[in-house]
């Protein structure tokens, strides 16, 4: 079943069942994924939906990091549920063990020895790790991995 038949299904399930709060934010996905739809013309992959969701999550993160330094606690918790109920269907994130050898089999592949390779080696990893690992470690183990 793909993701978008499952946000279908979930929704129809929270309907039934009354569940105002998982029905909001599954609508608000459901808007996400179609406007972006929309907007490049395309139907969108579980691999697309995936960066959707992890988009959501993200900007959720940073409202629940603005609204606690201007203590707004009841925003922040309103985010922060929000966030619970999308990344329901966001894949596990791999571990740092897996992403180091992520990048070892891609340094071996494109022989990459040198910071000045760090594209060329995202550039590789990018499509493999994309929806399955923060993007922003992997840039970072990369860096260690090329300077050490």
């Amino acid at each position: 079943m793909s993701l978008k038949q499952q946000l279908t299904d979930d929704m129809k399930a929270a309907m039934k069942g009354g569940d105002k709060h998982s029905l909001g934010v599954i609508r608000l996905i459901n808007a996400a994924i179609k406007q972006k739809e929309v907007d490049e013309r395309i139907e969108l992959d579980d691999a697309a939906v995936i960066a959707v969701l992890d988009k959501m999550v993200k900007q959720r993160k940073d409202s629940v990091t603005q609204y606690e330094a201007a203590s707004r606690e009841d925003l922040a918790k309103v985010e922060r549920d929000e966030i619970v109920v999308i990344e329901r269907y966001v894949p596990a994130k791999m571990g740092e063990a897996e992403i180091l050898a992520a990048i070892s089999t891609a340094i071996a592949q494109t022989g990459a020895s040198g910071a000045a390779d760090m594209g060329k080696l995202m550039g590789a990893l990018k499509p493999l790790l994309a929806g399955q690992a923060d993007m922003g470690l992997v840039s970072k183990l990369v860096k260690q991995a090329l300077a050490g």
